[in-house]
């Protein structure tokens, strides 16, 4: 037999030092045949055509006489099959757009998640991205992780293989992109989002019903009200926008994955809303004046008023505890629970309501006035509104601790990174100051147009139609953009200015199927809707609300327009923008509202006010527009995204029409009751649907294709 290679024991390949070969050993004696150590290649009839089988160099075990090994430096050593891609050596050009790699011979590119030809993409259209959408997005397990352990951070244990017994071979899944994840959890946040509104329609209805349009349902609204925009000027806009790209930096680059981050952010803000609730129940009159001196200058609404909001204002507490809970839910994937637990809020104030008219009936029927309200009515309105803001903030801790984050006050704040959040959050506070210093010139001018006209024309109409305006909003904008805003923080934080402006132009384009149709329906089915919904508090109040809700009808399209633009900004932590745009969007706001209640009629002066809301946002989006279009090197896809809305709004003209004209036909014929503004709706909403279809088809709009492919992906599973 051979006799094993030992490598010489340190000296070169040669044999001595000097490179010679290797002196002639004495043969070991014949030994018996071990059946356990023959070759197993002996008999091989291919072995003599294999060249690497006869090359003995990397055998185990080889005769120096025979096979001598070749001299220093003629070898070559074996390249490593698997090793990690080499770096690009220049950064990503923010002014080039995206390009799309050549086709691949053995199948698609994993470069773009979605496009249009089959051979570059994973996904073909849009038609192909939402139908799979629903598919877990699962990556598969690296078979090859093994091979990577030598390049793993000291400190890290490389990823285990765990051996998997053998299994039939099952039918693969099809692979979902992040794309098909956003989807997902969009949809989801939709669903959660969709019943939120419902209810919140519900509660909007019964409040009309219980105090009626009037000063006593004004007098509600602006008590209702105050804790919001207080939470809003103060903390909630540095919530929404500035730490949600804290958090996902957190969780990217702590250890912990950011949990310690987000128990001092959660703690911080306890403790600094815990000390504005007690500020904001001491000066509650002053409050109640900044916000309508209309009602602070009537002594019964203002003692109204004044008592309701003190209920009312802890709740500022438990939206910021709900809001930094759910935030958190969201970095880690989970977005449901913040659209759905608001739902809880609703039932509780409905459950309220309906004890109130039950106890004292409906406004119509009471005469309640708010000199006639009773002390343990407004008790019970109080205590019902505060309870539902406990219960929302209080169901989201089971979903932190499904997901395994362990609430733990931590007040080591010092030295943490909240104080740049704390830093890029003075611009969010100060664009939602704008933004509020504009409601609450409207809210004076609605209030004291109750004043004038004394026929319920004032703010509680305003605020019920804007309520119906911004349910598409909600459900459609803010959650698509809600899950994509801590992808597009990564993505700036990668500084990948392409995958940002693609994302960017998706979310207009997707969103744009639905929100251009449905403006141009609150264009043409606006009476008809509030007058379904708030026909309790009398025909005339509803139908000016439908009034109102037409009014603000276009506006919802530029609306949804700045603020899918302005989560762009937020993405790369540029608060100063949205703050600069938000302040033009107010300015034009509150003027053109002061100027509808000064020219036009009693009448119609909110309704103006209305209409005044989406010509702000007409001019603040063409502003935020240019802005982007500059950050992201002078490209924003702006034909695609200007040409898509521009056909849905044609084929939306004519379908407005008809379905107006069809809507007034049937509330003339079958009234404004309940069964005529039903039947309008139904038949007006129909025309307005198949007309709209019909044009989008012929017009081949390839978003709206996308939308009916995934329809009908859903109804075929």
């Amino acid at each position: 037999m051979n006799a094993p290679y030992d490598g010489d024991r340190g000296q070169r390949a040669g044999g001595d030092a000097a490179g010679h070969a290797p002196p002639q050993q004495q043969p070991a004696p014949p030994a018996q045949d071990d059946p356990y150590m023959q070759s197993a290649y002996d008999h091989d009839p291919y072995r003599s055509q294999d060249i690497s089988a006869q090359d003995p160099v990397t055998e185990a075990l080889y005769d120096r006489a025979s096979h001598p090994p070749p001299p220093p430096g003629t070898y070559q050593d074996t390249q490593p099959l698997y090793q990690q891609p080499a770096p690009p050596p220049h950064a990503p050009n923010p002014r080039v757009w995206a390009q799309t790699p050549p086709p691949e011979p053995d199948g698609p590119s994993r470069h773009l998640p979605y496009g249009d030809d089959a051979r570059t993409v994973q996904f073909t259209g849009l038609d192909d991205l939402v139908t799979r959408a629903s598919e877990d997005d699962q990556p598969e397990r690296d078979a090859f992780a093994h091979l990577y352990r030598d390049q793993q951070t000291p400190g890290v244990p490389a990823p285990a293989v765990p051996e998997s017994p053998v299994a039939p071979a099952a039918v693969p899944k099809k692979p979902a992109g992040r794309a098909a994840s956003l989807m997902k959890s969009s949809a989801v946040m939709a669903a959660g989002t969709m019943v939120s509104r419902l209810t919140g329609f519900i509660r909007s209805a019964l409040i009309i019903a219980a105090l009626g349009a009037g000063l006593l349902g004004d007098t509600f609204q602006v008590a209702y009200q105050l804790p919001t925009m207080i939470y809003i000027l103060t903390v909630g806009g540095g919530l929404n926008s500035v730490f949600v790209p804290q958090l996902v930096r957190a969780m990217k680059e702590d250890a912990d994955g950011g949990e310690a981050y987000a128990n001092r952010l959660l703690t911080l803000v306890t403790v600094a809303l815990g000390a504005l609730t007690a500020l904001a129940v001491v000066f509650a009159p002053l409050l109640v004046r900044f916000i309508s001196v209309p009602i602070s200058d009537n002594p019964a609404a203002n003692d109204v008023a004044v008592t309701l909001l003190r209920y009312f204002l802890p709740t500022i507490f438990f939206m910021g505890v709900h809001v930094v809970m759910g935030q958190i839910l969201n970095t880690r994937g989970k977005f449901g629970a913040m659209m759905w637990t608001p739902v809880l809020n609703n039932i509780v104030i409905i459950s309220t309501l309906g004890m109130f008219i039950w106890v004292y009936g409906t406004s119509a029927t009471s005469g309640m006035t708010v000199s006639s309200i009773p002390p343990e009515g407004e008790r019970l309105l109080g205590i019902g509104v505060l309870l539902g803001l406990v219960v929302q903030a209080l169901a989201m801790i089971p979903y932190l601790r499904e997901t395994g984050f362990k609430l733990r006050p931590r007040f080591d704040w010092k030295g943490q990174g909240l104080g740049k959040a704390a830093k890029l959050a003075k611009w969010t506070i100060l664009f939602v100051l704008a933004n509020q210093a504009g409601a609450i010139v409207v809210i004076q001018l609605a209030t004291a147009a109750v004043g004038k006209e004394g026929n319920g024309i004032g703010f509680a109409a305003y605020a019920n139609a804007q309520l119906i305006w911004g349910l598409p909003q909600a459900i459609i904008t803010v959650s698509l953009m809600a899950a994509l805003l801590p992808r597009l923080s990564r993505s700036a934080n990668e500084g990948d200015a392409g995958a940002v402006r693609d994302d960017i132009s998706q979310g207009l384009r997707t969103t744009a199927v639905a929100i251009v149709p449905i403006a141009f329906t609150f264009l043409a089915l606006g009476v008809p809707i509030c007058t379904l919904i708030f026909g309790s508090s009398g025909i005339t109040p509803a139908t000016n609300m439908g009034y109102m809700l037409m009014a603000f009808g276009l506006g919802l399209i530029p609306y949804s327009v700045q603020y899918v633009v302005l989560r762009a900004f937020y993405a790369y932590e540029d608060t100063r923008t949205p703050f600069y745009n938000t302040v033009i969007v107010a300015v034009v706001n509150a003027g053109a509202s002061a100027l509808c209640y000064f020219v036009l009629p009693d009448r119609w002066a909110v309704t103006g006010m209305a209409a005044s809301y989406g010509l702000a946002y007409s001019i603040g989006v063409g502003i935020a527009w240019q802005r982007l279009r500059k950050r992201l090197g002078g490209d924003l896809d702006g034909a695609n995204v200007l040409r898509t809305y521009a056909r849905l709004a044609i084929a939306s003209i004519p379908a407005a029409m008809l379905a107006g004209a069809v809507g007034y036909a049937l509330s003339q014929a079958l009234g404004q009751g309940v069964f005529g503004s039903l039947a309008a709706l139904i038949v007006g909403g129909a025309v307005l649907l198949g007309v709209f279809f019909a044009a989008a088809k012929k017009m081949r709009i390839a978003e709206l294709n996308a939308l009916v492919g995934m329809v009908r992906g859903r109804l075929g599973r």
